[in-house]
């Protein structure tokens, strides 16, 4: 049987730069042997060194943003084919085909209320005008400009449109950022069996894209909140009130986009649901998958007696982790524990920031207690060089750092941001962000009492064993695959059985006698069955619901519906804690996948 075909879409992470959404990207692609993935990279530019390999079996289409002169240097279209676009490319055709749908495109992008529907329509007809005709010559036409300009500046003469009046540098520079981001849509996209985007961003559009022309189910996973980082990010770039709007409202545009087209959101914690339902994604559309990590590779850590007491710190050298207050609830820890050693490792992300800790290093006197060890490839060894692990960030999603520590069986000191809670429980100790007298006090009640230490470390491992390995995470994901792309082969048979029937009905042709006859009812039974058992499941009657389900699949082991009654299955005994049984359900979709092909 041919694998499963996933296309993974990322941006600005995997396989180009380390990270928490890289890592989690590494694990499904290098670890999925039951899936053969196609990796789409929207990245800065062509020239970063690719930091993660893949196996052989995947596919790499690279989408570089900045960069590059032509739109098409990264497609392996022959000069001839882009040559004859562009000759094909006349005023004429921008005219009467493309400026329409440009139009449209700024206009939902300029707009407070957003239409996803009617967008995601007009990106599909732009990805087909640009399969003929050719990017660059359609964007950069003074057609194009001038249409632009007209529409922005009317926009921002209304006076129930609050939006301030642009430069010529703004509008130079907000209609620069179309004609990068966008050029997604001068992409080919591979057809596949499911698509999954790891942010709600531009790396999303593939997959609706894929959705509109072949109807290929798409999964979302959402790390951070895409749209909220955006917001949190603006006050740094020193844009004008123009820019700023007009780029949070572009933005805005393809977040609402990606939760309107996804088949399941599934975000790395409840924390992020809130976002979600904010936007509209109904609540069963929204399954979380924690992040987990591999307990082979963090395993526990013996105890050890140092002559320093070490807080350990694994996170970037960057703003949002807010190195800063670390520094200075050190200098209120050194005051009681006078030779503690404090040690960051990570990489400097903002060199700026970095001089800033430098500084305030010197400033506090921690030359000799606050260690900045840059990036470590050994992050196992890096937890149990300390006694504490510490985090101080003012906002995280699920971060791999706090799940990582407590598989190692380390107590944790973090800030009680985004899913943090939802990882730690009970296992660590939790404070407000940027309070360093509460920070510097939770360090030194772990670090003055070793069985305190001992004990929230033991229950930090048992809980990260529980909810958060590697092997839970990739099982998740499988039966999400399964059950989106069997439902929608489903639906599309569903779907020619309901035209074959009104086809026969309207007369234009005559099926054969057998297929017209009614055969036995095995799949309004099985179909009956399977509804009881998803309505008992919503009521909270598991086993009744299992009960159901298994009825099901004996009424029609054949069907194509097996796998997904399977997953569904599964993931009960997962909930119920019945590890085991989840696992074997899964087996048996494996085995059952070899029997069914599931066409492209």
């Amino acid at each position: 049987m041919d694998k499963l075909k996933v296309l993974l879409t990322t941006e600005g992470t995997y396989p180009f730069n380390q990270g928490g959404v890289s890592t989690w990207c590494d694990s499904l692609v290098q670890k999925m042997d039951e899936i053969e993935y196609i990796v789409y990279s929207v990245m800065m530019d062509p020239f970063i060194t690719q930091k993660f390999s893949l196996p052989i079996q995947s596919d790499l289409i690279k989408m570089p943003l900045w960069g590059t002169e032509e739109p098409c240097e990264h497609l392996p279209a022959p000069f001839s084919l882009v040559y004859l676009k562009k000759k094909r490319t006349t005023n004429k055709v921008i005219r009467t085909r493309f400026l329409p749908l440009f139009h449209e495109l700024i206009v939902h992008i300029l707009s407070v209320e957003k239409n996803p529907l009617e967008l995601g329509g007009v990106l599909l007809e732009l990805h087909r005008f640009f399969q003929e005709y050719e990017y660059k010559v359609s964007f950069k036409s003074e057609l194009t400009w001038s249409v632009f300009k007209k529409l922005v500046i009317e926009k921002a003469n209304e006076k129930n449109f609050p939006i301030s009046q642009p430069d010529v540098y703004g509008l130079i520079q907000s209609l620069g950022w179309v004609y990068r981001f966008l050029n997604i849509l001068n992409t080919p996209v591979p057809r596949v069996h499911v698509t999954h985007a790891s942010a709600a961003a531009f790396c999303g559009i593939p997959c609706v894209l894929s959705k509109l022309e072949h109807k290929t189910p798409f999964l979302l996973t959402e790390h951070g909140v895409y749209l909220r980082e955006q917001y949190l990010s603006l006050g740094k770039r020193k844009l004008s009130s123009y820019l700023n709007t007009f780029l949070i409202r572009f933005i805005h545009s393809i977040t609402t986009l990606n939760y309107e087209f996804a088949d399941q959101v599934s975000p790395v914690c409840h924390y992020n649901t809130r976002w979600e339902s904010r936007f509209g994604v109904p609540a069963d559309k929204v399954e979380v998958i924690y992040n987990g990590v591999d307990k082979t590779i963090f395993t526990e850590a013996a105890p050890q007696k140092r002559e320093n007491p070490t807080v350990v710190t694994v996170a970037r050298i960057d703003p949002i982790k807010d190195i800063v207050t670390l520094m200075k609830a050190a200098a209120i820890v050194k005051e009681k524990i006078p030779h503690v050693k404090f040690i960051v490792y990570g990489s400097v992300s903002v060199p700026e920031y970095y001089e800033e800790c430098m500084a305030l290093c010197d400033t506090l006197q921690l030359k000799e207690t606050f260690i900045f060890a840059g990036h470590t490839s050994n992050i196992e060894q890096a937890y149990h060089s300390g006694d504490v692990i510490a985090l101080s960030s003012i906002s995280e999603a699920f971060p791999y750092s706090v799940v990582e520590a407590m598989m190692t069986g380390k107590p944790v000191v973090t800030t009680d941001v985004g899913g943090i809670k939802e990882a730690l429980g009970e296992t660590g100790i939790l404070i407000e962000p940027g309070n360093q007298a509460e920070l510097a006090r939770g360090l030194i009640s772990l670090l003055i009492n070793e069985n305190l230490r001992a004990e929230l470390g033991e229950k930090a491992r048992k809980r990260a064993l529980s909810y958060f390995t590697l092997g839970r995470v990739l099982e998740q994901h499988f039966k999400s695959y399964v059950k989106l792309a069997l439902h929608s082969e489903i639906k599309e048979r569903e779907k020619a059985k309901t035209s074959n029937r009104l086809y026969t009905r309207e007369g234009k042709d005559k099926l054969p006698q057998a297929c017209s006859k009614k055969s036995p009812d095995q799949n309004e039974r099985q179909r009956l069955l399977a509804q009881k058992g998803y309505a008992l499941m919503e009521l909270g009657h598991v086993e009744q619901a299992i009960f159901h389900f298994r009825s099901a699949i004996e009424e029609n082991p054949a069907s194509p519906s097996v796998p997904v009654y399977l997953s569904e299955i599964a993931g009960m005994y997962d909930a119920l804690g019945r590890s085991d049984q989840a696992m074997n359900e899964v087996e048996r979709i494996k085995a059952l996948l070899v029997l069914q092909h599931v066409s492209v």
